[in-house]
């Protein structure tokens, strides 16, 4: 077994992982849909929405209801893409601290 690192080195390494996460965020982008493709929606890892595209045919004035939930679909869609985005890659970048099997624990 090897040898732990000291404190100042933990968190070193806590604060790039930080900075990673954080670079990570702010460049991931996912797109959420809905009505096939009518509605999409695109979002960074904060889950900041960085367009939005409706289809003309999707707009009908005696039917705002449904452009209503078409939109929040999409936006429920590309938040959860984002979640999945995100846990995937967020054990990506653990190191192996020597003493804890399989690099920090990260839920």
């Amino acid at each position: 077994m090897g040898k732990m690192p000291n404190m100042n080195q933990l968190m070193k390494m806590a604060q790039n992982m930080a900075k990673d996460m954080e670079d990570k965020l702010s460049t991931t982008e996912v797109e959420g849909n809905a009505g096939g493709g009518m509605v999409k929606v695109v979002m960074n890892g904060h889950k900041s929405i960085l367009s939005l595209d409706i289809s003309k045919d999707v707009v009908d004035p005696d039917d705002i209801e449904m452009l209503q939930d078409l939109i929040i679909a999409a936006v429920n869609d590309a938040q959860s893409k984002a979640d999945e985005e995100m846990k995937s890659s967020a054990g990506a970048g653990m190191p192996n601290i020597p003493g804890m099997p399989g690099g920090l624990p990260f839920g």
